[in-house]
Order: structure tokens, then sequence, then C-alpha cells
């Protein structure tokens, strides 16, 4: 695996201009809470053709590659959106692709790689972390693209940070759901390349938060898990190849609790008339849960693909079971 680094601006802008003619800019509203301290602003990646901001590295990755060596198609590692991202774009290359899933991913992304004729490959969560951290590799013909790691992959998220400080260039804090962490580096690449004075934080679920204590420890430390609806963040550790990379790049970190995020969820749908995921929402319970971040604050609502049971559970007032 090549080592990751901070995509420049350069690259950011030719990533743009490379996905452009396959998915609309995602609009950015404000959110009026009536909060007298901060206004708060939605980057609405669910408006993406898949519903998640996904779709934007899975392009890059995909369309900045040598024809070549696409012959066998394309694999990718995913709880979910990625993988959906990665068969729309496979799809529109016309090329093959298969992702490699874990049981529990929701149903509704399995669908969508299937729908798309992606092939989804099930493996167990361990060797689908191996698969993430170079550990270990699928022995088969397709390029496999890291959904964390690749340099495309990062570029492709940092369009995200460009269209942000576009649309609004006085702005102060840009919370993004911190996965395996490609996102919110992709995102305060541009950000701060433009803008160095706004403060980007990673979002995390408190049921499984190793950034934070990363940056209290100065190292990547493995935590204690607990199981939550919350598929698309947190985990027991951090992408090592990335983890430089990010800790140089970021202003922090919130945990955010399931409840948090379901009331964040509740008020997406009341306020704004948006469906988030878990992750999706996480942005907007962190802006809600700190009242120490004021100012203009813009949260990346990266995802709406959930399943439909788990989300009227949430609707009806509840936390989906894990």
């Amino acid at each position: 695996m090549t080592t990751p680094r901070r995509p420049t601006l350069d690259e950011i802008t030719e990533a743009r201009i490379r996905i452009a003619p396959h998915l609309a800019r995602t609009p950015l509203v404000k959110l009026d809470l009536g909060l007298p301290d901060r206004t708060i602003f939605l980057k609405l990646e669910t408006f993406s053709p898949i519903g998640a901001f996904k779709l934007r590295p899975a392009l890059n990755a995909v369309l900045s590659r040598d024809r070549s060596a696409l012959g066998n198609g394309v694999a990718v590692t995913s709880s979910g959106n990625m993988a959906y991202g990665m068969a729309w774009a496979a799809r529109r290359a016309g090329v093959p692709m298969v992702a490699y899933m874990y049981r529990g991913a929701p149903q509704t992304k399995i669908d969508g790689v299937r729908d798309l004729g992606g092939e989804v490959r099930f493996i167990s969560a361990q060797t689908w972390w191996d698969y993430i951290v170079a550990a270990d590799r699928p022995d088969a013909p397709e390029l496999l693209i890291n959904p964390v790691t690749d340099q495309a992959v990062l570029a492709g998220n940092g369009s995200i940070g460009m269209e942000i400080v576009e649309d609004l260039p006085n702005v102060d804090i840009v919370l993004t759901p911190y996965g395996g962490g490609s996102m919110t580096t992709g995102v305060a690449s541009a950000l701060k390349a433009v803008s160095p004075r706004v403060r980007v934080f990673a979002v995390e679920d408190d049921s499984a938060a190793p950034v934070g204590v990363a940056l209290a420890a100065g190292k990547i430390i493995t935590v204690k898990t607990r199981p939550s609806f919350i598929k698309s963040i947190g985990g027991p550790s951090l992408v090592p190849q990335l983890w430089p990379v990010a800790r140089a790049l970021i202003d922090g970190a919130i945990a955010v609790s399931p409840a948090e995020v379901t009331e964040a969820m509740r008020l997406l749908f009341r306020k704004a008339k948006v469906v988030a995921e878990g992750a999706g929402a996480a942005s907007l319970a962190a802006a809600v849960a700190r009242p120490d971040l004021t100012g203009n604050i813009v949260c990346v609502i990266s995802g709406g693909n959930i399943d439909a049971e788990a989300y009227s559970v949430v609707l009806g007032g509840g936390v989906p079971a894990a």
C-alpha cells in the first residue's frame, strides 16, 4: 500500500473537474434552530445519486485510473456506502465491480450494490479490517481500491471542502463523521488550503470512539467498543497509514451517543425533511451537543441510506437495535 499524503489543492481541483459531469453539486442549506451564538448549515451529501458522499471518492478513484488497470474490474472493502458508490462508478465506466462487505451491513446498501450490477462477497469483520489496513488482501484479479488510504479517494473527498468554502466563505467550523478518516482528511485538506482559520472536527460514535483517545495519547490506541446501530463510523482502532495525515489536519474529536444521533435524525426530518442514516446525522448531533462551538458551523450530512425498519424506530422516538 502506498503511504497516503495530504491531497494538494491542484489534485482536489482535478478531482472536481473529473467527477463534475457525473453528479451535481450538493446544496448547503441553513438549519434555523434559533440559537443565538451559532448558525448551523447542512452540507447535504444525501442529494448524491447514491444518497451518500462516497460517490465522489469512488468516481475519482475509478476515472483517474488508466483504462488498462481496470481490465479485470474494480473491488473495494466497505461497510456499505463506498461499495454502493463504487458500483455506481464502475457501471458508469463499464467495468465489473466486487464489494467485500461484512454481514450485518445495512440491507439497503447491499441491495444498492447488486441493483447496479456489482457482486457482493461477504467476509468476516476481521478480514474486512485486514483488507483496509493492508494486513491482507483478497486473492482476486480485480483492482482493489482502498476506501481510506487511496490518494484519489482523498482528493475526491476534498471536493466537499471546496464546495463548502465557496458557498460559505466565512465558515468557522466544519463537523465531519469519522469512520476510516478519508472524508475528514480530504475535507480538511481543501478547507485549510483555502482558509486555514477554519476548524475541522472529527465526529464519532461514543460506542466506538478511538479518535479522541488517539489525540489525547498522541498515538493510536485500541479501545473497547459497544454494539451500535451506527455502522459507518467508529471502531476499535484507526487506520494507521492515514492517521498521521488526519491528525495533522483535524482540530479535535467529538463523541456523540446513539441517543443524541437519533434525536438529530428526527430533527433533520422535522426541520428540513432530510432522511439521514446514523453516521450522516452525527455531525448535527455534535453541533447541538457542544455549546462551546460558535459561529458559522457546517455539518456534513454524509448519507441517508438507512433501512426502512430502523428508520421507523427512529421516527417513533427510539434507538434501533445494534
